[in-house]
């Protein structure tokens, strides 16, 4: 492609796009989609939600029909081939004689994976791979994770004191603050689900819900190895969707689904079997012995460690340790977070 300020335009409005539906499109990934006809932008779409058209239906719709056979469409991954719930893409620009297409990055999925790409290139059409590829991957890194390595992708999050405690005495204690709250609420709004062990459900007695934000709940996990959590806690009411991932039954009861494992304290088949799930991203909450399993086997991908630097809580359960640097440090008054990845 030569004109490489319109494949930047058109490119980082494409990711811009895609970003709108955050958390809202699972199992699928995120997809922007720009049309441009003479240097200008006529149409523009993103994939909303899983069984809705996809990016580059909307952006097709929305441009100048009759231009279209001399249009280029940009799109952040690669046009799908196969017919789910929604028709390919493919089709949909061969259709539309669009002669030219930028994508993104390549759709890892089996029934994509240059399929799309090969379809358009045999019925003549130009296809350019964009050197936007590793923003593409950055923007659907939770799904080429989950297609890559056969599980979630995994963030673990914590919030500790100055003296390095997540608790005070073993019983739970507010360390961050309400700024951080609404913060922690919209970064669940983004996941496809959130976990947590027994001992967090039971001492905490957690709604893990969105309600300081507006945004979807995420998938409620919770690891109890002998089903010991009773049925009137918050965690088990109708506001989300629950997995109770267990070693004594599998069973569906209203919203709540109990999923047998065969040993709970083996991360990799919880992890597997939350794949076989299309359970696509989890955000671990707690509590420090799941967190602290995670680390030490290995299963993160980001971390999120909030400090309150002015308390300090003298006694209670020690925070986990993590090791590197963190790649980023953001303020909320009184509070720092902390960002790493593995």
């Amino acid at each position: 492609m030569k004109n490489s300020i319109i494949e930047n335009t058109a490119m980082c409005r494409s990711i811009g796009l895609a970003q709108l539906a955050l958390g809202k499109t699972y199992p699928n990934p995120m997809v922007g989609s720009v049309v441009m006809f003479e240097n200008q932008c006529i149409g523009e779409g993103f994939h909303p939600k899983a069984g809705q058209p996809h990016a580059e239906v909307f952006a097709i719709r929305s441009a100048v029909q009759n231009v279209l056979p001399q249009s280029h469409i940009f799109v952040t991954l690669e046009p799908c081939a196969h017919f789910g719930k929604t028709p390919p893409c493919a089709v949909l620009i061969m259709d539309k004689k669009i002669p030219e297409v930028t994508i993104g990055t390549r759709d890892i999925h089996q029934k994509v994976n240059g399929k799309g790409i090969k379809m358009l290139e045999e019925k003549g059409i130009t296809v350019h791979e964009s050197h936007f590829n590793e923003s593409c991957q950055e923007l659907n890194k939770r799904f080429f994770t989950y297609h890559e390595k056969k599980r979630p992708y995994i963030i673990l999050k914590w919030a500790q004191s100055a003296d390095g405690f997540i608790d005070k005495n073993g019983k739970p204690f507010a360390i961050s603050n309400g700024l951080v709250k609404q913060f922690v609420h919209t970064l669940r709004s983004h996941e496809h689900a959130i976990m947590v062990g027994k001992n967090t459900a039971l001492n905490d007695n957690p709604s893990l819900t969105t309600r300081a934000v507006s945004g979807r709940n995420p998938t409620r996990i919770i690891l109890d190895r002998k089903l010991e959590i009773p049925s009137h806690y918050t965690i088990m009411n109708d506001e989300a969707e629950t997995m109770i991932i267990n070693e004594v039954k599998d069973e569906v009861r209203g919203n709540i689904r109990f999923v047998q494992v065969q040993n709970i304290k083996n991360l990799q088949e919880v992890f597997e079997q939350l794949c076989s799930l299309e359970i696509q991203s989890v955000l671990i909450e707690g509590g420090n012995q799941l967190l602290t399993a995670c680390i030490a086997q290995g299963f993160w991908d980001e971390a999120i460690v909030i400090k309150n630097h002015h308390l300090n809580l003298e006694k209670g359960t020690y925070a986990p340790k993590i090791e590197g640097t963190p790649v980023a440090k953001k303020a909320f008054r009184d509070n720092e977070v902390l960002f790493y990845q593995h």
